[in-house]
């Protein structure tokens, strides 16, 4: 079990979004080099990996969901593929309006870019395209998107709906609440854009910085670099990451194309390898054209260590989203009264305490919270503690 948390698949058409989804979830949805071939948001079930728990205590586990491969856990994840991105998405062009109201059913977004250049604007074959330029469009579309709500709220607080007493950071809290966010994040940014606190005085340069601030704090986003298996793609990452101008963004080199083609073989039994891993192994028999391009994608994972697909979504909530794993513990240690070992592990907010980790469990487990106990050393926990990384720990509640 774990908090739904749901990872945003963006991207234009054509640069691989609909290979990275399939090669995540191996749910087939349509793959073709055209726009629109994914009209609805396909929503599917991804995984995270976790070092599991029970080696520790010498115990095997028994996972409720998702599965666990030599002591690594698999932890299942929602991965939504959000359609329809084109240039004037935020003036309701293509499926824009569809594009950000699916978008906004997401907590962070993986943004899956075709670094080779080989996709222009529109997603249209081309040659020496920069992906800079795609970067720098999403980033300004959906700018504009929260500009535009923005605005709406700096209207409402001037034409004084708003009693006196209402901050304007109240008002803005309000009228982006779809955002997540409330008056004392809303507050913090207007303090970090340095633009006080008289939206009267700002000008349109104050309310779009505004609003890049409260998109980044709200809508924190990874790039997937994909087909980092030409040149073209390798030669653009090097310039790009070493631009300072991109400092403030996550870059994961990727493969989805590698991805899924290891996924397919390992399911067919040719050979044998783990989502994520550095190499792999033939197994099976295969023809010689097969075993020449396992090898040349053998020669990618040596180069970046992995297809970058896992790493995108592990980025997106780990490192990005600060999300913790947690084990609940059981009242014999590590199982519970059906004799499962570890059978949840659940993903929770960042500087979670164990009294918010038993809320997570159910309303009632934390309402009857009374402390936890650490599983590893037996130590008991208060209401404040917050809950570490890989934590097992058991609730004890009246409930």
């Amino acid at each position: 079990m774990s908090t739904s948390y749901r990872i945003g698949l963006v991207g234009k058409p054509s640069v691989g979004k609909s290979s990275f989804f399939n090669a995540a979830t191996m749910n087939d949805v349509p793959e073709g080099a055209y726009p629109f071939t994914t009209i609805d948001p396909s929503v599917g079930e991804a995984y995270v990996r976790v070092d599991c728990a029970a080696p520790e205590f010498d115990e095997e586990c028994t996972p409720s969901v998702g599965y666990c491969d030599h002591g690594t856990r698999f932890v299942p994840t929602k991965l939504v593929d959000v359609a329809g991105l084109i240039p004037g998405a935020h003036e309701g062009n293509g499926l824009g309006n569809q594009f950000l109201s699916d978008l906004n059913e997401t907590d962070v977004l993986v943004h899956v870019v075709d670094f080779s250049g080989k996709t222009d604007a529109e997603g249209e074959p081309t040659e020496g395209h920069d992906p800079r330029d795609d970067i720098g469009f999403l980033e300004e579309e959906l700018d504009q998107w929260y500009l535009g709500i923005l605005k709406k709220g700096i209207e409402r607080y001037e034409t004084g709906y708003t009693t006196e007493d209402d901050a304007i950071e109240e008002e803005l809290a309000e009228q982006m609440s779809a955002f997540k966010t409330n008056d004392d994040e809303i507050k913090r940014l207007i303090r970090r854009v340095d633009i006080g606190f008289e939206p009267g005085e700002w000008d349109d340069d104050d309310k779009l910085a505004l609003a890049r601030e409260i998109r980044k704090e709200t809508k924190p986003m990874v790039i997937a670099a994909n087909k980092m298996d030409t040149p073209e793609a390798q030669a653009n990452y090097e310039e790009i990451t070493n631009d300072p101008d991109y400092d403030h963004l996550t870059i994961v080199p990727c493969s989805a194309h590698a991805e899924k083609a290891l996924k397919s073989a390992d399911k067919a039994g040719v050979v044998d390898y783990r989502p994520g891993d550095s190499d792999f192994e033939i197994t099976g028999d295969v023809s010689g054209d097969q075993e020449q391009g396992l090898e040349q994608i053998r020669d990618f994972l040596d180069e970046f260590g992995a297809t970058g697909v896992q790493a995108a979504l592990e980025t997106a909530l780990f490192d990005v989203l600060g999300v913790t794993p947690v084990f609940p513990g059981g009242a014999n240690g590590l199982g519970n009264e059906r004799g499962e070992v570890l059978p949840d592990c659940y993903l929770i907010p960042p500087n979670s305490t164990a009294e918010d980790f038993a809320y997570s469990l159910h309303s009632d487990i934390g309402d009857g919270f009374l402390h936890a106990i650490d599983c590893r050393t037996n130590r008991q926990l208060g209401k404040d503690y917050e809950v570490e990384p890989r934590d097992v720990i058991e609730v004890i509640t009246t409930n």
